[in-house]
């Protein structure tokens, strides 16, 4: 299958989505636009991209979305939500492509097809079709993967430092690459190794430690400033003991969907970082996901266990088992994969809808 066939199940699967959720909205008396592009973390976003950083609390936000939004703005006419989701909705597909690339590259065109097709349907794909960073993150982070494995390592490097000024956890994207580069060297016991994996290296790190840096200078504590930043909004890392005491008391009281749902997926997720390690594949794609999960479990913050999912959304080496499991039955029980694909297709469409137009904690 091509990039264009693959390409075009992934915008199919998000448009079908989308028509779910407008049907939803319209049935509550919403209006799906202003809640794909206006709904909490898309609201800071937006309005660091219109007013800039005029309050601390805003520093948490990382610039290079509400930068990019801020530019679609000053050479158009579209308004800030509108071009929020023109860089988000564009930022998916050139995602979407370098997965497909990866994807090839490691296990042929059937497999990278359907790697493209089960990130586009997961349960919290939903935030694909919205004003938020993920799919940012996401398109960054695969074509730097795809850069160390085709050993482009300036361009590897540069990719990443534009991941690190998208996300917070776009830090597992510089670690992917320093994993890859220092194989790299280890491989060819320091010899002969290029100028320009030095170069990418010495690169990666500069756009995660960059803002981090200008944050801490900003509040007067250069190493902990962006952290004390943090601790404000009530997140921190403490290895998982808040999320323990989160789902000790969910298992004790009744808890909304979205609670059990986020743990559902969250063990999932380390259960297939197991299987990706056993499955031999490249050691930044390991990397990357495993920081990624470490960021998610690790990660304690008030009322945020919901948002863990929407934080592995961009872990898509983790789907690699599933996509590869799924052609082999495509090709032994065609039908059996036509109902699985369905079913995940139903169940994303659903759930995303349920989340952006029901469910009132924060996605």
């Amino acid at each position: 299958m091509t990039a264009v066939t693959a390409l075009g199940l992934f915008v199919a699967v998000r448009l079908c989505g989308g028509i779910v959720l407008a049907l939803a909205a319209r049935s509550s008396g919403k209006r799906p636009l202003p809640l794909l592009g206006y709904s909490w973390d898309s609201v800071w976003y937006l309005r660091i991209a219109t007013h800039g950083y005029d309050i601390q609390k805003n520093l948490a936000f990382f610039p290079l979305y509400p930068g990019l939004v801020r530019a679609v703005t000053a050479l158009t006419p579209l308004d800030a939500i509108a071009a929020g989701l023109l860089v988000s909705w564009t930022a998916s597909a050139v995602a979407a492509y370098g997965i497909h690339r990866l994807g090839v590259l490691l296990y042929g065109p059937a497999v990278a097809t359907a790697l493209v097709v089960l990130w586009g349907v997961l349960p919290h794909s939903v935030v694909l079709s919205m004003a938020y960073t993920e799919p940012l993150l996401t398109a960054f982070a695969a074509w730097s993967l795809y850069s160390v494995l085709t050993g482009r390592w300036v361009w590897a490097g540069a990719l990443a430092a534009l991941a690190g000024l998208s996300r917070p956890n776009g830090c597992a994207v510089t670690a992917a690459v320093l994993a890859g580069a220092a194989h790299e060297v280890w491989r060819k016991r320091g010899r002969g190794v290029p100028h320009r994996l030095w170069a990418g290296a010495a690169l990666s790190p500069l756009g995660w430690g960059g803002y981090v840096l200008w944050v801490g200078l900003r509040k007067g504590d250069p190493l902990g400033g962006y952290f004390a930043v943090q601790r404000r909004w009530g997140s921190r890392f403490d290895f998982g003991q808040g999320a323990l005491r989160f789902t000790e008391h969910m298992m004790l009281h009744r808890a909304r969907l979205v609670f059990p749902m986020a743990l559902v997926i969250v063990v999932v997720s380390t259960v297939l970082f197991v299987l990706l390690i056993l499955d031999r594949v490249p050691l930044p794609l390991v990397v990357y996901s495993g920081v990624l999960l470490l960021i998610a479990l690790g990660g304690a913050g008030n009322g945020y266990f919901q948002c863990k999912p929407r934080f592995l959304l961009p872990a898509f080496p983790l789907l690699i088992v599933v996509a590869r499991a799924l052609v082999r039955t495509a090709r032994a029980r065609p039908w059996h994969a036509t109902v699985v694909a369905g079913a995940l297709a139903g169940f994303s469409f659903a759930y995303g809808a349920f989340l952006v137009v029901v469910s009132r904690p924060a996605l």
